[in-house]
C-alpha cells in the first residue's frame, strides 16, 4: 500500500484511493452515521421545503412577520458575535494572562451555558431580569431580551476556542518583538493577533450557528411578541403547529443557507490568515 508522510518525518498515512480494509470499514461507518444524523435530515429538510416550488418557498420566508423574526434572528446573532469575538477573546485573555482570587470558579462559570438545558438558562434569565427582577432592570417581551438570551448561550464559545491558542502562544516571540523596540499594541496586533484569528473566527461560526437556532432560553424571556421579541425558531415552531411543514422548512432551509455561508467565509478568513502565518 502506498503511504505518503505527512507533517512530521516519520509519519505515514495512505495515499488517498489506497484505504486498507480497516480504514475503508471505519471510513464507511464514518459517512453512513454522518449520513443518518446530518446529511439525510437536512435533505428532507430541503427537499420539503421546495415542494411547493420557488413561489411557495419564497411565500413563506417573504410573509412580513417570519421576515421580521428571521431579520430578528440574523441581526442579533450577528451583533451578539461581533460583541463575543472582542469580549470572548478578552475573557480569555485575562484566564491565561492573569493570575487572581477565584479565576477556578469563573472558570467553571463559563461552561455553565455548555451544561445548563437551555429552558432553564430562560428560567434563570427570567427571574433575573424578568418582571421582579432583584436587579431592577425588566427586560421580559422586548427585543433586549433576545439579545441578552443569545449572548448567555453563546458565550463560551470564543472563550473556549481562544484560550488554548494563547496557553501554547510562546512567550519568547513577544519578547523578541518587544526587544527589537515593538510596543505592546504592535506586539499585540502583529504577532498575538495573526496567531489568534483563527481561533476567533471558528469561535465566530459557533456563536452565530447557535444564536441563529437559539430557542429554549428565549421562550419564557422574550415573550414571542410579533414584530418586536419573535424569533426564527419560533416561526418555525409555529408553522409546524398549524400543520405547515413546507413553511417551516423554508425558513429552516433559509437559516441554514446563511449560517452555512457564514461558516465557509469565516473558514476561508481562517485558512487565509493561518497561509500568512
Amino acid at each position: 500500500m502506498t503511504s505518503t508522510t505527512v507533517g512530521r518525518p516519520g509519519i505515514t498515512r495512505p495515499a488517498l484511493g489506497n484505504l486498507d480494509r480497516t480504514s475503508g470499514i471505519g471510513l464507511g461507518i464514518t459517512l453512513l452515521w454522518f449520513s443518518l444524523l446530518v446529511l439525510i435530515p437536512l435533505a428532507a429538510v430541503m427537499i420539503t421545503a421546495t415542494e411547493g416550488g420557488w413561489s411557495g418557498f419564497w411565500s413563506a420566508i417573504s410573509n412580513e412577520q417570519t421576515a421580521h423574526a428571521i431579520s430578528i434572528t440574523l441581526g442579533t446573532a450577528a451583533a451578539v458575535t461581533g460583541l463575543n469575538i472582542i469580549t470572548g477573546t478578552a475573557i480569555a485573555w485575562v484566564l491565561v494572562r492573569d493570575e487572581f482570587p477565584g479565576k477556578r470558579l469563573l472558570e467553571m462559570i463559563i461552561d455553565v451555558p455548555f451544561a445548563l438545558p437551555t429552558i432553564v438558562a430562560g428560567l434563570v434569565l427570567l427571574s433575573l431580569y424578568g418582571n421582579d427582577s432583584p436587579l431592577g432592570l425588566d427586560l421580559a417581551n422586548s427585543a433586549a431580551s433576545v439579545y441578552l438570551a443569545f449572548l448567555f448561550v453563546t458565550l463560551p464559545f470564543i472563550v473556549r476556542m481562544v484560550q488554548p491558542v494563547l496557553e501554547q502562544l510562546d512567550g519568547e516571540v513577544e519578547e523578541a518583538a518587544a526587544t527589537l523596540g515593538a510596543s505592546r499594541f504592535t506586539v499585540f496586533r502583529r504577532v498575538i493577533l495573526p496567531t489568534l484569528t483563527p481561533a476567533i473566527a471558528a469561535g465566530a461560526a459557533l456563536s452565530f450557528a447557535r444564536g441563529v437556532g437559539e430557542y429554549g432560553s428565549l421562550v419564557l424571556l422574550s415573550g414571542n411578541l410579533p414584530f418586536v421579541s419573535e424569533v426564527a425558531s419560533v416561526r418555525i415552531l409555529s408553522a409546524i403547529e398549524n400543520d405547515n411543514r413546507a413553511a417551516a422548512s423554508s425558513i429552516a432551509a433559509l437559516l441554514l443557507i446563511i449560517s452555512l455561508l457564514v461558516i465557509v467565509a469565516l473558514d476561508l478568513i481562517q485558512r487565509r490568515v493561518a497561509g500568512r502565518d
